[in-house]
């Protein structure tokens, strides 16, 4: 991909700082960076269970000796792939990238649920930009943010993810895999990192960065994405390139507020709007906060919280299911449970006029 190029970094400035601090900064919940830290160490000591009787968890400790860089990662797999009506078949995938500030221990309630529905799920840590931004002089905290900002960290998490996929691929877990269903997802910083390996394409003075989409995946979820270069105007020429389907959840309050820099759920919409993809769907979620998508149990409201977190869980395998296996009634079903905690919601032209059997709040179908 032309990683260490000069002209291939110079072209790559995806992402101010304020965009980065997606992750660790809403209004709802006006987190500082000592509480930022504070939150992802209680996240941190807080084990999933190695084995439970839907799935079990391995962490994975990769090295691209391409680039000195280490590769974490922590796997879920589906109980179901052992079992006897799997033994001679294979289990989808989703590959998931952390925004900033996370780990592979982060967002473990989509990792447990996807693999207690037989899905296996790789979570990636990125570690230009991963938990260790937490530790050391808090007065440096400014300056690693800037540096986990730099193009060549944006560069470098497409190139954990590709790497990651291709060792997992390699080992004794790559012959159960189903190499036509991998899917991506992420959050925040992740969801631009999930968007690159899409298709989307960046250019800078004239200059198209090197295409850095992974053809081996076949689906997007692009949760609280922000705009890339954080100007909305680029948006669209960036983001029609993607053309597989995608699926983008994100929140009315889905706010990043900090000095010179804001970024709402209206950017959301129109990451959205912009993206190429001919099937596509968008769920935005009434209330919350940009952080209510991570591991966090009270972002965005203690109350609201949980039931944001199954109805992304539901959401998220409904729209995998239409994608692989062509079951349009799986959307229609979520949106008879959840169309309540919902302010917009708009659905695939090809899903159908019927959303379920209750009126769904904002529902609309995108061409």
């Amino acid at each position: 991909m032309g990683l260490t190029s000069s002209r291939a970094l110079r072209g790559a400035a995806l992402l101010g700082l304020g965009l980065l601090l997606a992750a660790c900064r809403s209004p709802s919940v006006e987190m500082r960076a000592g509480e930022a830290l504070q939150g992802e160490a209680l996240a941190a000591n807080v084990d999933t269970p190695a084995v439970t009787a839907d799935y079990r968890t391995e962490d994975l400790d990769w090295q691209d000796p391409s680039r000195s860089r280490a590769v974490p990662a922590r796997l879920y797999w589906p109980a179901k792939a052992a079992a006897p009506e799997h033994a001679d078949g294979t289990v989808p995938l989703i590959v998931f990238s952390h925004g900033i500030g996370g780990s592979r221990r982060g967002y473990s309630y989509l990792g447990a649920y996807w693999s207690s529905q037989g899905y296996a799920s790789l979570h990636v840590q990125h570690v230009g930009s991963d938990r260790a931004l937490w530790f050391g002089n808090p007065f440096g905290l400014v300056g690693r943010l800037q540096e986990a900002a730099k193009e060549g960290e944006a560069l470098n998490r497409v190139a954990d993810v590709r790497f990651a996929l291709d060792q997992l691929l390699q080992s004794p877990y790559g012959a159960k895999i189903d190499q036509e269903r991998i899917s991506a997802a992420g959050h925040s910083y992740g969801a631009n990192t999930v968007m690159l390996l899409s298709g989307a394409e960046v250019s800078r003075q004239g200059q198209t960065l090197a295409q850095l989409r992974d053809p081996r995946i076949k689906a997007a979820i692009i949760i609280s994405a922000p705009p890339f270069y954080g100007e909305t105007e680029k948006t669209a020429a960036i983001l029609k390139p993607i053309s597989i389907p995608s699926l983008h959840i994100t929140a009315s309050e889905d706010v990043i507020n900090i000095p010179g820099y804001h970024s709402d759920a209206k950017d959301r919409i129109a990451v959205f709007d912009a993206t190429g993809s001919p099937r596509k769907s968008l769920v935005v979620f009434e209330g919350g906060s940009h952080s209510i998508f991570t591991d966090r149990a009270a972002a965005g409201g203690v109350a609201l919280n949980p039931k944001v977190k199954a109805a992304t869980q539901e959401l998220s395998l409904a729209f995998l299911n239409q994608v692989y296996q062509g079951r349009d009634e799986d959307l229609r079903q979520w949106g008879s449970r959840y169309g309540g905690l919902v302010q917009q919601w708009r659905l695939s032209a090809d899903v159908g006029a019927d959303a379920g059997d209750k009126p769904v709040k904002g529902l609309a179908f995108s061409p």
